[in-house]
């Protein structure tokens, strides 16, 4: 066990202690080691001015993928490498991706241009192509206020599956840092009255959660870091899952997929999106790389918000979620899992341990739809899942769920049997439509109206019959 953190600065070994354990990257960064290029815009993982980029050993090298700095606590970057704006040259030699974006004219005020730099580095350590969507995806992160988004892009271009041969040379002496770096085992820091736990074996992440049940636990912290970000709170004790190696786990059988709870995003796109293309469609749209490399959905479900974006499309699917104490474990059916807002059946000494989610069959419909006021990374105003089985023109079997309507993700079980037994047509539709009335009583907020809720929430449904009914409409993107 270690009370002292180590690291890889950009290649320089880091031991921190006498922190606080809730000390952001972005802080130590700009205080402690005066690296001023990674910049603060939002403070809560939405602009990308923070991008940094972690290296973490897998196999004999190193994986290479943009965070934001500004909400990852420094005891996560424990055991790992990070690089920012300020290491990428060599002498007074620029970065393949730096020099890109000084000949394409990237940067104007300057402000983001590190930023965009950590990201387009990841990007290229990944050997994507120069294709719109990659360059898309990999930029959506990071906001420029200038404007100046065509010769970033154009920047994208010219390093996109570009080798690195600068880089690659230090690649060898990077990865053997990082090897050598002292591990003990868990980490426990105790600070200026903070403790922060991080435990490497599922027993003892229990026993501290029975020693611990108020501890917040930390996965991707993409919700936690907020509360000392933007409310300025001291979190008391943090106990963090991620280095548990169970609850990393991804699972493939032939009934179900099993998603651990400290999986990140990132990690379960693949599978998710082979077996159910519309979750994974939504995953590309609830956050930026940045989020998804950190955010687990495990961490999504447990914070039981009322308009999380995965938890309608799991409970559509039949997902269950495995939890587990020191005592033992349980297995709920996802939809029983959520009580009242914010509010979840999870008792004191208990984790949530993974997510099973049933394969489809092959007669399933699926699909799940997010309306918000843009298309990248913006909070739901409503969420709708679907999940139908239809045989002869009939709708055999139902699942339907929403999030935004009520204080919990939620089923709309009248809806559903409006619809079980009837013919899929658009006269059935109208009627499962009117029967969400009976289902949900949506409030206003400024995210969106009651009525504007319920609108949205049927509309959902029949652009559901009209994507069935007419397999080749497009109907583009849907938003506020």
């Amino acid at each position: 066990m270690t009370d002292r953190i180590s690291f890889l600065l950009n290649g320089a070994p880091r031991t921190v202690s006498g922190l606080a354990p809730t000390t952001t990257v972005l802080e130590y960064l700009r205080g402690a080691e005066r690296a001023c290029g990674t910049k603060e815009g939002c403070a809560e993982g939405d602009c990308g001015a923070c991008t940094v980029v972690l290296g973490e050993p897998t196999g004999d090298g190193l994986r290479y993928r943009a965070i934001n700095g500004c909400i990852a606590f420094l005891p996560q970057l424990d055991g790992k490498l990070l690089l920012t704006v300020e290491g990428l040259a060599e002498g007074n030699a620029l970065h393949p991706v730096q020099d890109a974006m000084v000949e394409c004219d990237g940067s104007q005020c300057g402000f983001c241009t590190p930023g965009f730099v950590m990201a387009l580095f990841a990007f290229q350590q990944g050997g994507e192509p120069a294709s719109d969507d990659a360059i898309h995806e990999a930029l959506a992160g990071n906001l420029c206020r200038c404007t100046g988004y065509r010769p970033i892009v154009e920047a994208a271009r010219r390093v996109a599956a570009v080798r690195d041969p600068g880089f690659e040379l230090r690649a060898p002496s990077l990865r053997a840092g990082v090897a050598a770096l002292p591990h003990d085992g868990d980490l426990a820091i105790e600070q200026g009255g903070g403790r922060f736990f991080a435990p490497t074996s599922l027993d003892r992440l229990l026993a501290l959660r029975a020693a611990h049940p108020d501890a917040h636990l930390l996965a991707g912290g993409t919700d936690l870091a907020l509360l000392v970000t933007k409310e300025y709170r001291a979190l008391d004790i943090v106990i963090a899952v991620t280095q548990v190696p169970e609850l990393a786990r991804i699972v493939l059988d032939d009934k179900a997929l099993t998603i651990g709870a400290a999986a990140t995003y990132t990690d379960a796109l693949p599978l998710l999106e082979r077996f159910f293309p519309s979750l994974g469609l939504m995953i590309r749209r609830l956050g930026s790389r940045q989020i998804r490399n950190a955010g687990t959905i495990g961490g999504n479900i447990a914070n039981a918000s009322p308009i999380g974006d995965m938890p309608p499309g799991l409970i559509a699917l039949g997902a269950t979620v495995a939890l587990r104490s020191a005592a033992g474990a349980r297995e709920l059916a996802l939809e029983d899992f959520f009580l009242d807002y914010r509010k979840t059946a999870l008792r004191p000494d208990e984790i949530v341990e993974s997510v099973r989610i049933p394969l489809p069959a092959p007669d399933a419909l699926f699909r799940t739809y997010k309306i918000a006021k843009r298309w990248d990374q913006d909070i739901s105003a409503v969420c709708g899942a679907y999940r139908l089985t239809i045989a002869d023109g009939r709708v055999t079997e139902a699942r339907i769920a929403y999030g935004g309507m009520a204080a919990t993700p939620k089923r709309a079980a009248r809806t559903e049997q409006a619809l079980i037994g009837r013919a899929w047509t658009e006269a059935t539709v109208a009627q499962a439509i009117a029967a969400l009335a009976d289902d949900f009583a949506p409030l206003s907020d400024w995210r969106a109206s009651a009525d504007y809720r319920r609108k949205v929430a049927g509309n959902l449904l029949r652009r559901l019959w009209l994507e069935s009914a007419q397999p080749t409409l497009t109907l583009g993107v849907m938003a506020l």
